[in-house]
């Protein structure tokens, strides 16, 4: 009884011993509001020193679809993150499309900035079907 008590306990300390040296010098932290971990800062993806970043103000996750929520919100698979590439910041729905994002930037930066434009351009739209509406006067001669 007494020895499989003793190896319980040591796989327990080898388990749990493996997970920690599984995470040891991999860290994850938030730079100017952005989520980076050791990759990001080795290949220089942000210097907030020398760097001006632009955010692109995407309001749909390139990479999953789904809409980015409002500050203090979550969405079903976490907080909105923001990742920065080719000095854009861009928005994604939770820390988990940052992997895909990383592994197509072209394709995911692309599909968020095909986005804003859209989105501008029907505001356009909308702005101006308004002010034609506003404009219409009747002629009271």
């Amino acid at each position: 009884m007494k020895s499989k008590l003793i190896i319980t306990g040591l796989c327990m300390m080898l388990i749990s011993g493996g997970y920690v040296f599984a995470h040891e010098g991999h860290e994850h932290q938030m730079v100017n509001g952005i989520m980076m971990d050791d990759e990001d800062m080795a290949e220089g993806q942000i210097d907030a020193k020398s760097t001006k970043t632009v955010e692109v103000g995407n309001k749909v996750c390139p990479v999953s679809g789904d809409r980015i929520p409002a500050p203090g919100e979550k969405s079903a698979m976490g907080k909105p993150v923001k990742y920065e590439y080719n000095g854009k910041i861009y928005n994604l729905c939770c820390p988990m499309c940052i992997k895909d994002f990383k592994k197509n930037p072209e394709k995911y930066s692309k599909i968020a900035e095909e986005e804003v434009k859209k989105a501008k351009k029907q505001n356009q739209v909308d702005n101006n079907s308004k002010g034609e509406k506003h404009h219409e006067h009747k002629d009271y001669r």
